[in-house]
């Protein structure tokens, strides 16, 4: 990976530490500070405004999305935390037990979840031995009226094809996904909530520099004048700035992911650091201090509203996401094997995703990647930073900061697959097909995106709450 800007001038290690940093400093921006977070007008590149997002997630995205991930099926997730850095010498891991993930026991995890192989005596547990409402007995003939040609495949060929299958569809993938790999494992969310853990300094600096680096496309004739710094004025994003649409976005999803992550570090901060003394169990709370800190325009050369604002457009750009896959969302079976459980979940899904139909202003993907040949190339571009991002994700050395980077990293992935790899441009028609394989996600991609949009959601949430606690 490329990094050329690393080694700029003392003003980039300045203003980082006060804009990105994760050290507490008392904020003297007193005549800023009641009204910065009060935002308005239309969401950038958007055709929509703040206030209408605010009313539709807090009224009605928000407790339904709540309900939805506290489930099974939602709060199991499988990934590998243990992948060593591909860019720099992993040499910074967080020692701190608030850094730790709490291991999940395998017996807690459902037997649905699993995917075992029809080899395994734990088949009869997934969806495709329940199907037409009988259990497959294991002991017998799987098929007895398979072809002489389908008998004489060996199971070494047929993983063969498989791997190809699984080929062919990550070239469509806008992350690396890993729940494959040797050493990935399941992790009970609830269990393992993000908040801030102690974890700060270079290490910390280092990851968001690196992400805010790949946003600097090769073909892009404008450079902004403060290009030391990591990420773009302002002032120099808008339509007639020479920065193409697409850019402006892939931009504007990093730096809306950035602020919705350091608002759940603020609304869940570690008090009993704060106030200078560590408890075992740890004090967790809002800090409006550090809030005021990240995000006020005196703190933050004027950016902090802006930052806020980049919140909201990731969030209708994933929410546009949800409302283009939901044809094949509402075919899903959110399988558990936990029948009630299961049945219940996808009646809430479907109420779900007939809610996200009614928002009247969604994110339009068609006007990008739409100039012929050379879009081609930029959509190409676009996806191989936004998989270098999800490689970035190994190198963060707080395993709790590296477990919920991993997952909304791939849940935004996920939603730019769903939006620009064209396979879901006629869902509701292919959703329909029972045979089709165009439309795929894996459970790990579905569970992503939604607790990637939950934490979103969430942030919007807890923005009001922290202007409540300013007035």
């Amino acid at each position: 990976m490329s990094m050329p800007f690393l080694l700029k001038s003392a003003v980039f290690v300045c203003l980082w530490s006060t804009t990105f940093g994760y050290f507490y400093s008392q904020s003297n921006g007193n005549d800023d500070k009641l009204c910065f977070c009060q935002l308005q007008g239309t969401i950038d590149d958007c055709a929509c405004n703040v206030d209408t997002v605010d009313h539709f997630n807090n009224m009605k995205i928000y407790p339904r999305l709540n309900s939805l991930l506290a489930s099974d099926y939602f709060r199991f997730y499988k990934a590998n935390l243990k992948q060593s850095c591909p860019f720099w010498a992993d040499d910074s891991r967080c020692a701190m037990k608030f850094c730790s993930v709490q291991s999940c026991d395998e017996r807690d995890v459902p037997e649905g979840i699993k995917g075992f192989s029809l080899e395994s005596p734990s088949f009869k547990y997934t969806k495709d031995a329940h199907e037409g409402g009988t259990i497959v007995d294991c002991g017998s003939d799987l098929n007895a009226e398979l072809s002489y040609l389908n008998t004489s495949i060996s199971d070494k060929a047929h993983q063969g094809f498989q791997l190809w299958a699984d080929h062919d569809e990550a070239q469509d993938n806008f992350c690396i996904l890993d729940d494959h790999q040797e050493g990935a494992e399941y992790v009970d969310l609830s269990l393992n909530p993000e908040r801030y853990t102690g974890y700060k300094g270079d290490s910390a600096h280092r990851i968001w520099r690196s992400i805010y680096l790949e946003n600097c496309f090769g073909s892009s004739k404008h450079k902004h004048s403060l290009s030391f710094i990591p990420y773009i004025p302002y002032t120099e994003l808008s339509a007639g700035s020479g920065i193409c649409m697409e850019e402006r976005v892939f931009y504007r999803l990093i730096s809306g992911l950035h602020s919705s992550i350091n608002i759940h570090l603020c609304a869940n901060y570690l008090l009993s650091e704060k106030k200078g003394f560590m408890s075992d169990s740890g004090v967790w709370g809002p800090n409006v201090e550090e809030f005021i800190r990240r995000f006020s325009p005196s703190e933050t050369a004027n950016e902090g509203p802006h930052w806020l604002k980049n919140l909201y457009f990731v969030y209708v750009v994933e929410l546009r996401a949800l409302a283009k896959a939901a044809p094949y969302l509402r075919n899903e079976t959110y399988f558990t094997g936990q029948a009630q459980q299961d049945e219940e979940l996808r009646n809430a899904i479907q109420d779900f995703l007939s809610v996200i139909n009614t928002f009247p202003s969604h994110f339009n993907e068609t006007t990008m990647f739409s100039g012929g040949v050379g879009s081609l190339k930029l959509k190409h571009d676009f996806r191989e930073k936004f998989r270098n991002i999800s490689k970035i994700m190994d190198c963060v050395g707080c395993d709790k900061c590296r477990l919920w980077g991993k997952l909304q990293v791939q849940g935004l992935g996920t939603a730019l697959k769903i939006l620009f790899s064209g396979k879901f441009d006629n869902a509701t028609s292919l959703a329909s097909d029972d045979k089709s394989e165009k439309l795929k996600l894996k459970r790990t991609e579905i569970v992503s995106l939604f607790n990637a949009f939950g934490r979103l959601s969430t942030s919007i949430n807890r923005l009001e709450h922290f202007r409540k606690l300013m007035r």
